[in-house]
């Protein structure tokens, strides 16, 4: 079959000779035609695809609405990730160039088919390519900006930095963040690691936490199983390896930039092997039945972790035995499904995930830890 593509006139952008950008047009009704929206997800092998959130049907619907009044303004653009294939050919005549871009004409491939896949992706105003795909407007104008972009990790960097205005939810972005190499934000790189281990408690069939943590690819059947946001584990597992106290800290070489990914995977294990081990009602339930498994009990017992956990060998075959020796002193001392937590003065249930009670329900964990291991001894 013939290959059709579709011509538009188009402004090459002299910005970046390795990634090539081009402004031009479309109607409406090509956007379609043109470009998918990568949809946040895992594969049946467990890898991440995609990166868009969710369609926001009120705002989409609001857009149309707006899109088929009369004396339409379109400014707003989008962004599109094209394909290596698209060809650019300069315009002739000494003036097609004032050093800034290049006038000529831009080459799209099409998709073979209605149903057939898409050569583009939209990086940017997937609401409103939607709303475009819907309109009755069918031949409006749409400005795009197209950079080409032959890898994944192009287009999700790409869709990090340009959503910087409203700000994208903290659990998509962490998700994606193990899958870039160059993060836009200064502070992003700091939830890469502890990230990337969230995905491995996630999917490492040994890991207690094995299907049961909620991310922004799960589904909205997987969600009934899923009952640990992966927030709080996040941050656990960053106070860990960033404090020079942490159990994780020593497993990370800052001279050398390396990490021992598969120490820190027996200390998690372990550690969270014999958690659950050591309190077998209160696991596996949903937060509002159990606080172990809401983030103000993820985090207690992340901080906990520091101190258990420099007791026992991870490497060792008796280790998860050994991690639940030293949970059982303080057995006696939590109250995750039901009781009044001493000291705190608080019922089980009125636990919140709050930095207050986080820290409070931390402190009384390490200060009955330390007491019974002394006395038990």
């Amino acid at each position: 079959m013939t290959q059709k593509w579709l011509e538009r006139r188009a402004l090459k952008v002299l910005q970046n000779e390795g990634t090539p950008l081009y402004l031009f047009a479309l109607a409406a009704e090509e956007v379609d035609l043109i470009a998918s929206v990568a949809r946040i997800g895992r594969s049946e092998a467990g890898k991440l695809i995609g990166y868009q959130r969710p369609e926001k049907k009120k705002h989409v619907k609001q857009i149309q609405d707006y899109l088929d009044s009369a004396d339409v303004l379109f400014p707003n653009g989008l962004i599109l990730a094209l394909p290596p294939e698209v060809r650019f050919r300069s315009s002739r005549g000494p003036a097609t160039s004032d050093g800034l871009v290049i006038a000529g004409t831009l080459e799209i491939p099409m998709s073979e088919g209605p149903d057939g896949p898409r050569p583009a992706w939209i990086v940017d105003g997937q609401q409103r390519s939607l709303a475009l795909s819907r309109t009755k407007n069918r031949r409006l104008p749409v400005p795009i900006a197209g950079f080409v972009a032959d890898t994944l990790e192009l287009q999700r960097e790409q869709f990090l930095r340009v959503n910087t205005v409203q700000p994208l939810p903290a659990n998509l972005v962490t998700e994606l963040l193990p899958e870039i190499t160059r993060v836009p934000s200064g502070r992003m790189p700091t939830r890469k690691l502890p990230s990337a281990l969230v995905d491995m408690l996630n999917q490492d069939p040994l890991s207690p936490f094995a299907g049961m943590i909620k991310r922004a690819s799960t589904t909205d059947e997987a969600k009934k199983t899923a009952i640990v946001t992966d927030t709080g584990l996040v941050e656990a597992l960053k106070e860990s390896l960033e404090s020079p106290s942490g159990v994780l800290f020593p497993y990370r070489n800052i001279a050398t930039g390396t990490t021992d990914t598969e120490g820190i995977r027996d200390v998690l294990i372990t550690y969270w092997s014999a958690v659950r081990n050591t309190f077998p009602q209160a696991w596996g339930l949903p937060p509002t039945k159990s606080r172990l498994m809401g983030g103000v009990g993820i985090r207690a017992m992340g901080r906990l972790m520091e101190r258990v956990m420099a007791h026992v060998d991870a490497g060792a075959a008796t280790a998860i035995q050994d991690a639940e020796s030293e949970l059982q002193v303080i057995v006696d001392s939590c109250f995750w499904t039901k009781g009044t937590w001493p000291e705190l003065g608080l019922p089980w249930d009125e636990l919140q995930n709050t930095p207050r009670h986080i820290s409070a329900l931390s402190n009384y964990l390490a200060r009955a830890y330390v007491t019974n291991r002394a006395t038990s001894k």
